[in-house]
């Protein structure tokens, strides 16, 4: 889950776009949520799930060609950015993907998610969802200042070893369409990502792929790490198994979503963590 507080921006048209795929249906998951302004005064808010873009299949525009395949991005759709950014698109997520793929599913109240997952075309590890406000266009926003926050959470079957987690971070409140006129998919497809990591695995920052200077890992076959960094502001209420729990803030020297590189990024492979801008 997630908020942000500062929003500019000026929408128009590009020659190059992050465009949402139009082979599937994308379909989020019911999860309601009350806000309350008493203890017998609550409201119901209809509220859905969507995946994070980083996990949704990534293809050639009108084709079921891959863009990324495995932990490598095709040279022939991508060989630089802003051609790799015109010719693919991010594909929705049907009712099928969600159980069949990420092994996420929702009672309407809550949601269940599995760790690992045999697809019909890949074995998925973990996922990542954001909380989209009423309507399905925009992420929920959470203002707490002086306000509580409460949520279940069933860690039995959660071990030693795995990380579960609930946070927010200072992402777009729409995924960025509104400051980048590339991005035309936007929150309903899980655009805008970033936390006090800087993460580098993100494969579209900005309304851009982040192709030029990728490197696959060598210990996961679907990731890798390309030239920028996503950064901002990371709040963690809830990061925990069945036998430990951490609640960290994790601060930026940024605004919003922010695009590093260099040393700004404060990467733990250059040793350069702590002379970054988080």
């Amino acid at each position: 889950m997630l908020s942000q507080w500062v929003i500019a921006g000026l929408l128009i048209v590009g020659a190059l776009a992050q465009k949402p795929g139009s082979l599937k249906k994308n379909a989020e998951l019911k999860m309601d949520i009350q806000e309350c302004s008493g203890q017998m005064d609550c409201t119901t808010l209809k509220t859905k799930v969507t995946l994070d873009s980083n996990w949704r299949w990534l293809h050639a525009d009108g084709e079921a060609v891959n863009c990324y395949d495995g932990n490598l991005w095709d040279e022939e759709f991508c060989p630089d950015t802003e051609t790799c950014t015109e010719n693919c698109v991010l594909e929705g997520v049907d009712a099928a993907d969600w159980t069949d793929t990420y092994g996420v599913t929702s009672d309407g109240d809550g949601i269940t998610l599995q760790f690992v997952t045999q697809g019909p075309y890949s074995t998925n590890i973990g996922s990542r969802m954001y909380l989209l406000a009423p309507g399905g266009h925009e992420y929920q926003i959470f203002k707490l200042k002086n306000r509580e926050f409460t949520f279940d959470v069933d860690v039995s079957e959660l071990p030693c070893g795995l990380n579960g987690a609930l946070y927010f971070v200072e992402m777009d409140f729409d995924g960025g369409m509104e400051n980048y006129p590339t991005n035309e998919a936007g929150a309903a497809y899980g655009t805008g990502y970033c936390d006090a990591q800087c993460p580098h695995d993100m494969k579209w920052i900005s309304g851009e792929t982040n192709n030029e200077g990728w490197e696959p890992s060598d210990n996961d076959v679907n990731a890798g790490k390309g030239y920028y960094g996503s950064c901002c502001v990371e709040m963690d209420i809830w990061e925990a198994n069945s036998v430990a729990t951490a609640y960290t803030p994790h601060p930026c020297e940024t605004v919003g979503a922010y695009r590093c590189e260099g040393t700004e990024c404060g990467d733990n492979w250059s040793d350069e963590r702590y002379d970054g801008i988080c």
